[in-house]
């Protein structure tokens, strides 16, 4: 049996889940989000708890069912309690700043680079003295704010013998020493 697949997904208060035609809707107070169901897993919803379920002990089945459950459960968590990511700007006059959902960063390149972000994700940037500037990113839906911090990330990602580059809070950069000094 499926370690992931197999453990129930307790629906909070506050969130509605709907199953039609192997679709599964969920509706909480911080969105709505939607996924698709392979017609091989069942999903059934009892008392609050959702359960995920095979028909057989095939590989197929077995990788299904473990990632529906994931996928279904990161729709809940989002719904209810949502994502937060943090990314931090390290380099000397790397400066960010939001104008709605367009995001204007300033990288070291010759020109800014302008992205629009998508409307299910808020977007908030800090500029404090003496400190790194911060994009703070919230959404429901896990897959999108991820894609959205590996995009902005990509644009200069941190390098790893001085660690300028855009990096997510508390991510450890290993270091690598320059030139040998001598011989």
């Amino acid at each position: 049996m499926s370690r992931i697949g197999k453990l129930p997904i307790q629906v909070p208060a506050g969130v509605t889940v709907t199953i039609k035609d192997h679709v599964v809707t969920v509706k909480g107070p911080k969105g709505e989000l939607k996924q698709d169901v392979n017609p091989d897993i069942t999903v059934s919803l009892e008392d609050g708890i959702l359960q995920l379920s095979r028909p057989s002990d095939e590989k197929n089945h077995r990788a299904l069912h473990g990632l529906y459950r994931s996928l279904i459960n990161n729709m809940v968590v989002g719904v209810s309690e949502g994502y937060k990511k943090e990314l931090e700007l390290v380099g000397v006059g790397y400066r960010v700043s939001n104008a709605g959902q367009l995001l204007d960063l300033s990288l070291g390149y010759t020109h800014n680079i302008y992205m629009l972000l998508p409307s299910e994700v808020k977007v908030e940037t800090k500029t404090e003295r003496n400190k790194n500037p911060l994009i703070i990113l919230e959404s429901a839906d896990k897959q999108l704010i991820g894609q959205v911090c590996a995009k902005i990330r990509s644009f200069r990602k941190p390098e790893p013998y001085k660690g300028k580059g855009i990096k997510f809070v508390g991510e450890v950069i290993r270091r690598k020493s320059g030139k040998s000094a001598g011989k």
